[in-house]
């Protein structure tokens, strides 16, 4: 999926906007993108951005506390 920046974003911040987390995804996003550290921390607005496929949601679980 490709992204533009809007003015104030970082990489960390559009993975989050658009994936609904950073954990894991801000890595493959420099990995697809590697001139974007280049660019500095706040990304110029208007930069197209790839961006890795949505991760899978993690399974919740509930805790019984008692029986």
């Amino acid at each position: 999926m490709q992204v533009r920046a809007r003015q104030g974003d970082t990489l960390d911040l559009l993975c989050h906007r658009h994936l609904g987390a950073t954990a894991g995804v801000t890595e493959q996003a420099l990995a697809l993108n590697p001139g974007l550290p280049a660019l500095g921390a706040e990304l110029p607005m208007g930069t197209a951005v790839q961006l890795p496929e949505a991760p899978d949601a993690p399974v919740k679980t509930r805790t019984k506390l008692w029986d």
